[in-house]
């Protein structure tokens, strides 16, 4: 028996047939390489600004891209992850170049070169990568689940064993994005892998700080419906092991897993890092474990003689120096080009939304059919919202109470029974769930529209927002994640700081997002359909006071009524003023300009805003006032009054004027909230003001 397992211990320790080892002892030299040239040379000549080294994180990175070989997979991971983009087929001088901050590359320019993106028609593409630690995760959750959604619902045999994976350090499992991943994806039983390199650092903070005990693995072992897995990721039989079960099981099982490999953080957190936090007994044991030389051993003689490990270093260094020289020639983009892409211009993206998945819009009309009874808008909203489900397999609703309750304003009633619990859906009580996972089903080509019971609300998935909307700009248009989110807002029969606030402005001051406000039921059929039929992320504002407001009910306008965006409305026309408004206050300024001449205009959407509507009229009519139920400081329209006192000053015969809530939150006893938001008195006399002026 002794003599047996002597025999066999050789092939119990050769190295796994099924990695090519000769490819990941290029890429790991290769990677090294490349660490090595921006922090000896392209640093300190100030060619690379922002670096982050992948030293021993490199070698498990290398082992995990090989086995993303499914075009329906996909990987989001961080500011460390070259070596999996190498591993997944990155050209070189697209990472360099893309450091170097020169055109073409990963963004033109426009963003850190470490915040990797890569369409890949040849195996997993690489989600646009934030630089927000933890921002990562829901994406790559909504991608999962899109997969899902392919395979069940448009029955799509492609997306069988495709799987998302989602890297992050030690320090990004504290963040708001990985507990609300992870709440995702093992509710929804989802095909997703959290690929967790713990260096035992973030930044100088110890994993101690950031989880229990330092591990997050043994902390969530009891967690249900989660394969665990832990081990060494310097150690390459090991790690290629343990990485091979993470990835079956979840290709096998389809549900999630997580991995969790404990690597060395060979360098500083950057390259100004100099890491005095770390004693240099902690620094040497660091670099014992180097999985590098470990990897040579592993390979040197058992695979490769000297000399081949030799020439593969060489061949390496060699490649690397070659891409220096072609990022280095590639040229600094035209200024001027920094203002294409923050949306949708005609050229397509590579990847995201539905209409890279042959998607092609009805035609439509912008006249209304006006046939039929009134409706409130909550029935213009849900009769939209059918209608698109009825005819687009792609659209999918989710929020917090849409499913049977219908919402908590009712617009969603009767559409999960109809459509099923897969296109229209509960979440978990996490906006960052939400808004991440619907930009992760977006960039797989699903339409998602998610919503946020009120606008408050939306502030826990303000990072999510933000990286959404400067997808197209940041990629330079290879990624883009259009979607409809819904968000009810503003006061109803009283107010308070939590259900009835408006700030509509700060979702302008996020680029890319379009932004629509309609003010009556006709305008929400037609904006609502646009912005589902259309190719870029909407906010479609549905103000709480008009849902069943007698004056917003109007005749459904058609099931291919669609209106276009940045194109305002008036809704009474005059010579005296210019009333520029939207939302709640539509109805109010018309109630108040009543037996004056006033052009009372409805903007209808914020982004973009009709300018040439506004200046046409106050060249004609002289004189100005913005309503708006926003705050007066910092409001939007102070953008408009801005805009007509640069563009129309000569034309008016009185200062441009707003009116406007005050700068507190919204009172919640109704005589405060009548007294706070402006009304149809105090409209009426400061247009009379206006006129006498």
């Amino acid at each position: 028996m002794a003599q047996a397992t002597a025999l066999k211990a050789p092939l119990r320790n050769a190295p796994d047939e099924n990695v090519d080892w000769r490819r990941v002892a290029y890429l790991l030299s290769l990677s090294r390489a490349l660490d090595a040239m921006e922090e000896q040379r392209l640093v300190p000549e100030k060619k690379v600004l922002y670096q982050f080294s992948a030293r021993g994180h490199d070698m498990a990175q290398i082992l995990l891209g090989s086995r993303l070989d499914n075009p329906r997979d996909a990987t989001c991971g961080y500011y460390r992850s070259r070596p999996l983009l190498l591993a997944l087929g990155v050209d070189v001088a697209d990472a360099l170049g893309s450091s170097m901050g020169r055109a073409g590359g990963y963004s033109d320019g426009r963003d850190i070169g470490v915040v990797f993106n890569y369409p890949n028609a040849n195996g997993a593409s690489a989600l646009p990568m934030c630089g927000g630690v933890g921002a990562q995760y829901t994406p790559t959750a909504g991608w999962a689940q899109a997969i899902d959604y392919y395979r069940e619902v448009i029955k799509d045999p492609a997306y069988t064993d495709a799987l998302a994976v989602v890297l992050g350090g030690d320090g990004s499992v504290a963040s708001n994005g990985f507990w609300a991943a992870l709440t995702v994806a093992t509710t929804q039983k989802l095909p997703m892998l959290f690929y967790i390199e713990d260096n035992g650092y973030g930044i100088s903070v110890p994993s101690t700080f950031q989880t229990p005990g330092g591990n997050i693995a043994a902390n969530l072992a009891s967690w249900q419906d989660l394969r665990i897995i832990n081990g060494d990721g310097t150690e390459p039989a090991e790690a290629a092991r343990l990485i091979e079960e993470a990835v079956s099981y979840v290709r096998d099982e389809r549900g999630p897993a997580l991995l969790r490999l404990t690597v060395p953080r060979l360098q500083g957190h950057s390259f100004q890092d100099t890491q005095t936090y770390k004693d240099e007994d902690f620094v040497a044991s660091e670099w014992a474990r180097d999985p590098l030389p470990k990897l040579k051993s592993y390979l040197v003689p058992a695979l490769l003689s000297e000399s081949e490990w030799a020439a593969i270093e060489d061949e390496a260094n060699a490649d690397a120096e070659a891409a220096r020289e072609r990022a280095e020639a590639r040229p600094v983009a035209d200024p001027e080009t920094v203002m294409r892409n923050v949306f949708f211009e005609g050229d397509l993206q590579t990847v995201g939304g539905q209409w890279t998945h042959g998607y092609t819009a009805p035609a439509s009309t912008d006249q209304p059919k006006s046939e039929g009874q009134r409706i409130n808008m909550v029935t213009a909203i849900r009769r939209t919202l059918e209608h698109e489900l009825e005819i687009n397999e792609r659209v999918v609703l989710f929020g917090e109470d849409i499913g049977p309750k219908g919402g908590v304003h009712a617009v969603t009633l009767g559409l999960q029974e109809r459509f099923g619990e897969a296109r229209v859906f509960d979440t978990s009580l996490s906006e960052e769930g939400i808004i991440g996972r619907a930009v992760g089903m977006a960039l797989a080509g699903l339409m998602p529209v998610p919503e946020i019971q009120f606008r408050k609300y939306a502030e826990p998935a303000t990072e999510q927002i933000n990286d959404c909307g400067t997808m197209r700009w940041r990629t330079n248009n290879r990624f883009a994640a259009p979607m409809v989110l819904r968000i009810p807002g503003g006061f109803f029969k009283c107010g308070d700081p939590w259900h009835s606030q408006t700030n509509e402005v700060a979702f302008i001051h996020n680029p890319g997002w379009k932004v629509a406000v309609p003010s009556n039921a006709e305008d929400a059929v037609g904006l609502l359909r646009g912005a589902l039929r259309g190719n870029d992320p909407v906010i479609f504002f549905e103000h709480r006071a008009m849902l069943d407001h007698a004056w917003a009910r109007r005749p459904y306008p058609g099931d291919d009524f669609v209106l276009e965006f940045g194109k305002a409305k008036h809704t009474r026309e005059g010579s005296d003023i210019t009333i520029v408004t939207w939302g709640a206050m539509v109805q109010r300024c018309e109630e108040a300009a009543e037996g004056r001449s006033a052009d009372v205009i409805d903007l209808r959407t914020l982004m973009p805003w009709d300018k040439a509507a506004v200046l046409e009229s106050v060249r004609r009519t002289g004189r100005c006032l913005i309503v708006h139920e926003d705050l007066q400081t910092a409001g939007f329209g102070a953008e408009i009054a801005a805009v007509v006192a640069d563009e129309a000053f000569t034309y008016l015969d009185a200062p441009v004027a707003r009116l406007t809530m005050p700068d507190i939150p919204s009172p919640h006893n109704p005589v405060l909230l009548n007294w706070a938001v402006p009304s149809v008195e105090r409209i009426r006399a400061k247009i009379d003001d206006l006129i006498g002026f």
